[in-house]
């Protein structure tokens, strides 16, 4: 090889590996996002809806009785719902996946060993298609029309079955997720919803009442 040539060819050598070891400095680096059809983005979305009804008769409740028990319960869910809502939201923007789901809602869960009983088969809804634990129209309209203890009554019993199906959903995320914040937030509404069954079950029970049966169990 003429002598001449080799500094410059070790040169282009080492640039060239400098190239490479920066190349695959970035790509070590570079943040791994879920994909559309991950555990994550499809918990991130159905979490965000099933909690969107939770506040909803929260709100509700809140205008249809001064009782302080169950207002106070009903803030707390509502705010905290609100705030993990956000999170689910923010969690999307960052991975740069729509809002919007393109298949069936539940269908991440499929095949995690958290199914509902009750669902049609070959999906994770209700016969109605609705997500697990969510109250029917009917049963959100005679919310609206209650006030007082019966009003109250109504909103334990439909925020017990509506916290059940959450948990199982939180639960299969944790299972089955793979983004660390992910799968820590799904374990926080686990143990948080799980307190709040036991607490309504109490506050019903002072109200010389019980949970309803629940059709996805």
């Amino acid at each position: 090889m003429n002598q001449a040539r080799r500094p410059l060819l070790l040169s282009l050598g080492a640039v060239l590996l400098a190239v490479l070891a920066g190349f695959g400095g970035y790509l070590i680096g570079k943040p791994s996002f879920p994909d559309d059809g991950s555990a994550d983005a499809g918990f991130a979305r159905d979490m965000q809806a099933h909690h969107a009804q939770a506040v909803d008769m929260s709100l509700i409740i809140r205008s249809h009785t001064s009782a302080t028990d169950v207002t106070t319960l009903a803030y707390d869910i509502a705010t905290s719902q609100e705030n993990q809502r956000g999170q689910l939201r923010g969690w999307l923007v960052t991975w740069k996946l729509s809002q919007a789901r393109s298949g069936q809602p539940m269908d991440w869960m499929k095949n995690t060993g958290h199914n509902h009983p009750g669902t049609v088969p070959g999906t994770m809804l209700m016969p109605d298609g609705r997500m697990p634990g969510l109250a029917t129209a009917a049963e959100m309209r005679q919310l609206q029309a209650l006030r007082g203890k019966p009003a109250e009554i109504l909103y334990l019993q439909l925020m017990i079955i509506h916290h059940r199906s959450g948990v199982k959903m939180a639960q299969a995320c944790v299972d089955v997720c793979r983004e660390p914040d992910v799968v820590d937030l799904a374990k926080t509404m686990v143990s948080g919803q799980q307190s709040e069954i036991q607490l309504m079950t109490d506050y019903l029970t002072k109200r010389g009442a019980q949970p309803l049966p629940d059709p996805t169990r």
